[in-house]
């Protein structure tokens, strides 16, 4: 970035600043000497300047800006820390969508995937440009006109928190960075925030010395931080950033690239733009701390499977967490060529790597029942740190499991995380028994209820089947307002657990029960909260339907099948008159589902329930359903195959709902019409072969919704 003719005269400036006042007139070059010793510290981690020394610098420049505050510019270094707290985050579109990468976990996954590039682009030889998965939080941020006008999270793909007074206060950002220097006016990239081991030890630390219990991860952490609502705080944590990735830009001259079409070569950033590497040494170029340096360019998928393994195996020597290796398709032009699902890009794949492993001791073994009666052994641990996390609960599933991996208490057990996620048992070592291990004896009655547990014919789970048991209870309520289901904002498990023990809450009808005159006299609930809370009450009586389906907590309905029943029926009621042959018939509802869907609705106290919430003033009415009425597309199914054009998928879906036709999940004989975008794949050529579908355009798709 700086020559080190440029390096020792900028420093003979921070000299003269030391030792001198500086001017008014002077401020301009001050400001340079701040941005350039910040890059020097957290971006190059080779800092020329002694902290104190900075700070010196530092408080110069707000002295001259105390006295000229009309020379304040937004990217001086003074405007990084915030002095007003976030009351909360509005939410932003992203201007292209953060896709999820697909993942691969051996060199099997990654021929396979070198074999669709292959196929794809018609190369014999692909170029791939390997780069570090940070093991952080995703950030899309937006400059224009060389500024940094927002840094959002990455939400659901499509939308995320602006949190952009937050991302000021890291460091390695830079609040200006010099685009129009390649002929760009407006640029969203996409990188991670992270933690690097040292400050993450010490922040933890700080944490035990006050007496409150260290964070889990570094990658938690960081995530959390992003979302302080004082910035100050956020500035305390020393959050860092990697930026890897150019997913949108615009030019002086109007030329627009998104999803990494194919530059221009006439434009001046088109020799960076050209490639995936090139694109990072140009975000280097501007001061971001990307991976240049982590990067490699490779010929072939050999090269690339030899680097990934090579990289595992001295990923403990770096300064961060990493779980994988990126793996992208270099030439910008053939990214586009081999396009995308509408989940992941098909020009880059993650190499996740392999779980880590340490031993423990199993001192217990709990037993925790779930909403729909399940039975849960849960191992307690020594505590073990593994992979970035301190893990002291595992999961052992089921009775079968216990005695498949030969568990007793006081076992020395190898555990590992699981695609460095979710930690399993692998084995028990008894070859290091003492003989004081107790066998596990899993119960017969309910830990909680007493009831008699009941084990289905083929199943390995053992369930409380008294359906008021209070575990199950209050489990079915905090799925009820879960995020997925009724969507209650600001209730939260920990409200649920709250209330019932407090005999606040009983049910789920009780939610809409709740005597407010007593939760305002409990603390932590002042007048704002339990405002929030009764607006969120309130809005959720209008959920649709299918969101009310899923949230009742049926066994065996997940969202997909929870929006199939409730497309299927005009009032939720309208279930209690459906045989299990009925039920059938759904897409996607097979015998064990219709069996869970016919006994739900044909209890009598789930059906007091619903018309309980009905009385509550809960929507129970499929209104979609009720205002399709007789249209074009009624008892029409549909899918959609391949990237669409002119509409985006969730728009096409909402259509045909709208006009009375339906959604499938998959390709069969049920299906009417497949409409095909670019880049089909398997579902086109399995449709072909049943000649009872209609496979149409999007063209043809619109034309048919106009009639």
């Amino acid at each position: 970035m700086y020559t080190a003719e440029q390096t020792r005269e900028i420093q003979k400036d921070s000299n003269r600043f030391l030792k001198e006042n500086a001017t008014a007139e002077e401020i301009a070059t001050l400001r340079e000497v701040l941005r350039f010793h910040e890059y020097r510290y957290y971006v190059m981690n080779d800092p020329l300047v002694a902290d104190a020394e900075y700070d010196q610098l530092y408080k110069q420049l707000e002295a001259i800006e105390k006295q000229h505050p009309e020379l304040i510019t937004p990217a001086s270094p003074t405007q990084r820390v915030g002095s007003t707290l976030n009351a909360a985050f509005p939410t932003v579109q992203h201007l292209v969508p953060m896709l999820s990468l697909d993942n691969s976990y051996n060199a099997e996954d990654l021929y396979d995937f070198d074999r669709k590039a292959r196929e794809l682009t018609g190369l014999a030889v692909v170029e791939y440009c390997v780069e570090p998965k940070f093991d952080g939080a995703s950030i899309s941020l937006i400059y224009e006109n060389d500024m940094l006008v927002r840094g959002a999270t990455r939400g659901d793909g499509v939308e995320g928190e602006d949190i952009t007074t937050n991302i000021k206060q890291i460091k390695s950002i830079p609040l200006s960075a010099p685009f129009s220097r390649y002929g760009i006016t407006q640029v969203e990239i996409r990188g991670e925030i992270i933690l690097t081991k040292d400050v993450f030890k010490k922040y933890n630390d700080a944490l035990m010395e006050q007496g409150l219990p260290p964070l889990a991860n570094p990658r938690n952490a960081a995530s959390g931080s992003l979302r302080q609502k004082d910035p100050r705080n956020v500035a305390k944590r020393n959050l860092d950033a990697f930026l890897y990735h150019i997913s949108y830009y615009t030019t002086a001259d109007g030329y627009t690239l998104s999803l990494d079409g194919e530059p221009n070569d006439t434009l001046p950033q088109s020799k960076y733009l050209r490639t995936h590497g090139g694109s990072l040494d140009m975000l280097w170029d501007c001061g971001f701390r990307s991976p240049k340096k982590e990067k490699l360019v490779l010929k072939g998928i050999d090269e690339v499977i030899k680097h990934v393994h090579d990289f595992e195996e001295m990923r403990d020597t770096l300064p961060y967490e990493i779980d994988g290796m990126v793996v992208k398709v270099n030439d910008f032009a053939l990214q586009d060529k081999m396009g995308m699902t509408t989940h992941h890009p098909r020009w880059a794949i993650a190499f996740k790597f392999k779980a880590r492993q340490a031993t423990t001791r199993l001192k217990a073994v709990e037993f925790q029942v779930g909403r729909t009666g399940a039975v849960t052994p849960v191992a307690k641990l020594e505590p073990v740190h593994i992979g970035g996390v301190t893990v002291s609960s595992i999961s052992i599933h089921n009775e079968d499991y216990i005695k498949e991996k030969d568990l007793k208490i006081g076992d020395s057990v190898l555990i590992e995380r699981a695609g460095d996620v979710i930690p399993q048992i692998v084995k028990s070592l008894p070859e290091v028994r003492t003989g004081d291990e107790v066998n596990i004896k899993f119960p017969r009655q309910c830990p909680v209820c007493s009831s008699e547990l009941f084990k289905e014919e083929g199943e390995a789970v053992w369930r409380c089947i008294n359906i008021d048991c209070p575990a199950q209870v209050v489990e079915r309520i905090i799925h009820f307002v879960s995020k997925d289901a009724m969507d209650i904002k600001n209730f939260g498990e920990a409200n649920v657990r709250k209330f019932y023990e407090l005999q606040l809450l009983k049910d789920v009808p009780g939610i809409y029960r709740l005597d407010f005159d007593v939760i305002g006299k409990m603390e932590g609930f002042g007048k704002k909260s339990i405002d929030n809370l009764k607006t969120a009450i309130e809005a959720s009586k209008q959920q649709s339907l299918h969101r009310l389906v899923y949230a009742l907590g049926i066994r065996y309905v997940g969202e997909t099948t929870a929006k199939t029943l409730a497309n299927a029926v005009n009032n939720i009621n309208d279930f209690a008159h459906k045989t299990e042959e009925d039920l059938q018939q759904m897409e996607d509802v097979g015998i064990k589902v219709a069996q869970s869907i016919y006994r739900f609705f044909h209890n009598d106290q789930n059906l007091a329930m619903l018309k309980e919430l009905e009385e509550l003033g809960l929507q129970l009415n499929n209104q979609k359903k009720t205002a399709a009425g007789d249209s074009t597309l009624k008892e029409q199914t549909f899918l959609f195959t391949g990237t669409l054009n002119k509409l985006k998928r969730s728009e096409a879906e909402a259509m045909v709902e709208a006009h009375g036709g339906k959604i499938v999940s998959g390709v069969s004989s049920k299906l009417n019409y497949l409409v095909v975008g670019e880049d089909a794949g398997s579902k086109l050529e399995k449709a072909k072969k049943i000649n009872t579908i209609k496979i149409i355009s999007e063209d043809d798709f619109l034309k048919l919704i106009a009639q």
